[in-house]
């Protein structure tokens, strides 16, 4: 057996690590919103609309796999299960960070079978915000992917034991969404956005962004679980969570594409975040738990049974469409939420 690298090891480590931190019972800031109820809808289930867009392409429901892994034999495995299940729900997927693959050419076929099991489906490819233009297009040569991600990682490579310690990302981006074939998403991986991260993305030429709030996979949790003397723990609640990162987007909403994602744990969490503006909801350590405790048919099966469910919602708030939920549907924020809101200068 080839003895793995330390980077492709790591992303053993991810998985492992993940599983062992998913939140099972965890609560998060999706239950500080409740949506009103509506006891007259008016509407039909079949007039329920689901389609949404990624990346200016038209999806046929308003979620989609969110990057979780590749880089290792194991990781390959999972890759071709996700995959499998995007294609048979018809969501799109998106790779996890294919750096490994662009330093060790036999870990790129970890990534590639996404391609090659959802040869028709919408797939984004996945790099960190300092990858260079050659590796970009080569990330998305791999995959043949329809969009790239770019993520945002600073508080992961701080607490990460090998993890970078320069963060000068932001003229990159720009010549990488100038330069490059396909859209950019420029992506957090769990610690939220602000108003001032997004008023700096649109000056760069940037028009699609998921928020990557807290409240999901904790990447400080895993980093620190990682160094020798787990000292930086008290980083865990590090930044803003979805919810309120959807907040800090709502004056930058008609000049962002908004995807969000980050503790995304059933169909109602879905909802609420395109009630607050999201176009389409990425998930991520919902699908992998699922995965790796009960396999792929339950996996698919519960997703195809979140898409039925998201009709139900929708019909109960009287909302025909995805962009009827941001009009229509009427949100009641905790007090915790209204103070955010209050200090962060937000109107809601």
């Amino acid at each position: 057996m080839t003895k793995l690298s330390a980077h492709a090891h790591r992303k053993d480590e991810h998985v492992f690590l993940a599983e062992k931190f998913y939140p099972t019972t965890e609560q998060n800031d999706f239950d500080q919103l409740r949506l009103v109820h509506q006891s007259l809808p008016e509407i039909a289930l079949d007039e329920v609309d689901l389609t949404s867009k990624l990346v200016d392409k038209k999806i046929a429901l308003p979620f989609y796999i969110n990057a979780m892994t590749g880089g290792s034999p194991h990781t390959l495995v999972l890759n071709q299960q996700l995959a499998t299940i995007a294609a048979a729900v018809n969501i799109p997927m998106a790779s996890g960070s294919q750096s490994v693959a662009l330093k060790e050419p036999a870990l790129v076929d970890s990534f590639a079978v996404i391609r090659q099991a959802n040869p028709h489906g919408l797939v984004l490819a996945n790099l960190g915000a300092d990858a260079g233009l050659a590796q970009a297009k080569q990330a998305i040569a791999m995959l043949h992917a329809d969009g790239l991600q770019l993520h945002l990682n600073t508080p992961q490579e701080i607490t990460m034991p090998e993890g970078e310690q320069r963060f000068y990302w932001l003229d990159n981006i720009r010549q990488l969404v100038a330069a490059l074939p396909v859209p950019v998403i420029v992506k957090e991986v769990g610690f939220g956005m602000s108003q001032q991260t997004l008023s700096q993305l649109i000056t760069a030429g940037v028009r699609h962004v998921d928020l990557g709030g807290r409240g999901g996979t904790n990447f400080v949790a895993i980093e620190n679980a990682r160094r020798s003397q787990h000292e930086l723990a008290y980083l865990s609640d590090w930044g803003q969570s979805t919810v309120e990162s959807l907040l800090e987007s709502r004056t930058y909403q008609q000049q962002l594409t908004i995807y969000a994602s980050g503790g995304i744990r059933q169909p109602l969490d879905i909802v609420k975040a395109l009630a607050l503006g999201a176009q389409a909801v990425g998930i991520a350590g919902t699908i992998l738990h699922q995965l790796q405790k009960n396999g792929l048919a339950a996996t698919q099966t519960m997703l195809s049974d979140w898409a039925k469910q998201l009709r139900l919602i929708f019909a109960l708030l009287g909302c025909r469409s995805v962009s009827d939920l941001p009009q229509k549907a009427e949100l009641i924020f905790s007090p915790q939420l209204l103070s955010y809101a209050a200090q962060r200068h937000i109107h809601l």
